[in-house]
């Protein structure tokens, strides 16, 4: 089983992951989360600075991940194209040909879950983007590109509350 978690930033994926990998369900999941400062660090610009070639690896990060038959991660596809159609240095061409690029993988999730920003805090870690205004608008990217291509989704749900209650929507979802 695949699972993605989607959302802007700080909104408490990469912590649901890590909580998730404590669960006796998941001990043989491949969990993965988040490589911004490491990709950061390879000069690989991030959030309104994302270049065409820096959402292509991001891409194909995501990708590799849904090469693993069970998967639980703090980052879809979704994400890289929201990300990528808010990208101020990327042309419109090019983002909507990067959209229906990436959309083709959509349905390899078993399960996409989705978590608002509503009511939470941006958290700076000295990475990520930390004004509200970008926040939101990609916050608003993911929900549309959730709507636009559920025709491409096997399953999509929101989820919400503290990890612990997300944890038990997770579960009650996937039925473990």
């Amino acid at each position: 089983m695949k699972i993605g978690l989607t959302g802007t930033m700080s909104v408490g994926k990469t912590t649901l992951v890590n909580a998730l990998q404590q669960l006796p369900q998941f001990k043989k999941y491949k969990f993965a989360t988040e490589r911004s400062k490491y990709l950061r660090d390879l000069g690989i610009p991030l959030n309104t600075d994302s270049t065409l070639k820096g959402q292509t690896v991001f891409l194909a990060e995501r990708c590799a991940e849904l090469m693993h038959d069970s998967l639980i991660t703090d980052r879809t596809i979704i994400d890289v194209m929201a990300f990528t159609m808010n990208a101020q240095s990327i042309n419109v061409l090019d983002k909507d040909r990067f959209e229906q690029y990436a959309s083709s993988f959509l349905g390899e999730y078993d399960y996409i879950f989705y978590i608002s920003s509503e009511g939470l805090p941006i958290e700076d870690n000295g990475v990520r983007e930390t004004n509200s205004t970008y926040r939101h608008l990609i916050d608003v990217s993911i929900q549309n590109l959730l709507q636009s291509y559920s025709h491409k989704l096997k399953s999509a749900h929101t989820i919400n509350g503290s990890t612990e209650e997300r944890i038990q929507q997770i579960l009650n979802v996937i039925n473990l």
